[in-house]
């Protein structure tokens, strides 16, 4: 079977308290099979970046 890793926004309540705390209203995270994987990242290029490294371990596996 192979995995899919997607990178998704989350916008407004859907965003972590923290997050909200600093002022963000939009976080993206890493979705695995379509299932959120870790932590809401500040940026997408955060995201991007766990994406790829997800993508490199399944690869390996």
């Amino acid at each position: 079977m192979q995995s899919k890793v997607d990178v998704a926004v989350m916008i407004g309540s859907a965003v972590p308290s923290s997050l909200r705390a600093m002022g963000q209203s939009v976080c993206w995270v890493v979705l695995l099979n379509g299932e959120r994987r870790g932590t809401a990242f500040a940026s997408r290029h955060e995201a991007q970046e766990c994406k790829a490294a997800w993508l490199a371990q399944l690869s390996a596996a």
